[in-house]
């Protein structure tokens, strides 16, 4: 019993010293109020770029603006167009003994052709005012094939005056034999008859004033043939 007591005092006399210990040390720690402060983020530094010193201004060459030469014309000379000489209509007519004449009429219908219109048609037809005042259309030879006379005595056209006459109609006609054969030369005679009426709006005839109608037209294809085969002495 006595001995617990004693171990006990111990305990307490430990104790208190300990306590006591504490307490005489306490005083020299720094009073801590909180946590230990923290230094504010540094935001990064922004890096500006390094300014250098501006280099010297190299001077420009200067450029001289000379006044502009004045044009110079350049005369091109104009190209020299060349026409073939017009060659008139060499007109070659056999002797009347031995002669045909192979001919179709376009007459006018209502008004008279107007001379200057039926100058033109011819034109277009490649007719040429030539030998006897009328109008010839040479074939490749230079050789009239058919030629042209108008209907009103005496037949021939004045060039000076013509395009301020009026005409009854025209007179085509082809002199066999001719540079080309009888039916060939036909056929020309024909085409060029149709060709001048659809200019003048006439009216196409045989010789006789009959009306060329395609019967017509046969009969005359017919006739022409056996004349051919049957030359005149």
């Amino acid at each position: 019993m006595s001995q617990l007591r004693w171990i006990l005092l111990t305990l307490g006399a430990l104790f208190i010293a300990g306590l006591a210990w504490w307490e005489l040390r306490r005083p020299r720690q720094a009073p801590r109020e909180g946590p230990e402060p923290r230094d504010p983020p540094r935001e990064p530094a922004l890096s500006l770029p390094q300014m250098r010193a501006r280099e010297p201004v190299r001077e420009l060459p200067v450029m001289q603006i000379r006044d502009a030469a004045e044009p110079v014309a350049v005369v091109v000379p104009a190209p020299v167009i060349t026409t073939p000489p017009v060659v008139e209509p060499v007109v070659e007519w056999p002797p009347e003994a031995t002669r045909r004449i192979l001919a179709l009429r376009i007459l006018a219908v209502g008004e008279r052709f107007a001379g200057r219109s039926l100058r033109q048609a011819l034109a277009a037809e490649g007719f040429m005012h030539g030998r006897l005042s009328i109008f010839h259309k040479a074939g490749s030879d230079s050789r009239a094939v058919l030629s042209a006379a108008s209907l009103t005595q005496p037949g021939s056209f004045e060039l000076a005056t013509m395009d301020t006459q009026r005409y009854g109609g025209l007179n085509l006609f082809a002199v066999l034999p001719g540079p080309l054969p009888t039916a060939e030369t036909f056929e020309e005679l024909l085409s060029c008859a149709r060709n001048l009426n659809e200019r003048l709006q006439g009216v196409v005839q045989d010789e006789r004033g009959e009306a060329l109608t395609p019967e017509r037209i046969a009969a005359l294809r017919e006739e022409f043939a056996a004349a051919a085969a049957d030359p005149p002495p």
